[in-house]
């Protein structure tokens, strides 16, 4: 198991990072698969913008992006998060960053399990996933 985190343009976000590469895990392990490498990749909102352009053909804003290179039951991916969209949205939402953080880095996890939310009812099932890994990782640890 490999869960790393990197900083393009932003300066390194504080997280307990080994409470959340356990966390991570444990929501990897429940749908029965095995966690290979995964890379949080922490940046700006034009650090993203510019890869959704790049690889997406998308030119837009996102809150984050995951590529996935899962082979097998081992999920691997590259999940690139804007913490300024995070921190745009936890004000929208009335939410703490870090909590927001939390949703987001789960989020990432979850579409490479294979969740999506293009339509209404994908986006309820994964709220739905988020909210109940987000419970997980509450009962065990207090909010990061």
């Amino acid at each position: 198991m490999a869960v790393l985190f990197f900083t393009e343009d932003v300066k390194e976000v504080r997280i307990p990072k080994r409470k959340v590469k356990t966390w991570v895990n444990q929501c990897i392990t429940a749908q029965h698969k095995i966690t290979g490498e995964i890379n949080y990749i922490f940046c700006s909102d034009e650090y993203l913008r510019g890869i959704n352009m790049q690889y997406l053909n998308h030119d837009y804003y996102t809150d984050i992006i995951t590529f996935n290179y899962n082979e097998n039951k081992t999920i691997k991916g590259d999940i690139y998060i804007s913490l300024d969209r995070v921190r745009d949205n936890a004000v929208s939402y009335k939410v703490n960053f870090h909590t927001e953080l939390q949703r987001v880095v789960i989020h990432g996890i979850l579409h490479l399990l294979g969740l999506k939310d293009s339509t209404p009812k994908q986006k309820e099932i994964m709220r739905k996933a988020e909210d109940e890994c987000i419970e997980k990782y509450n009962k065990i640890w207090k909010e990061f």
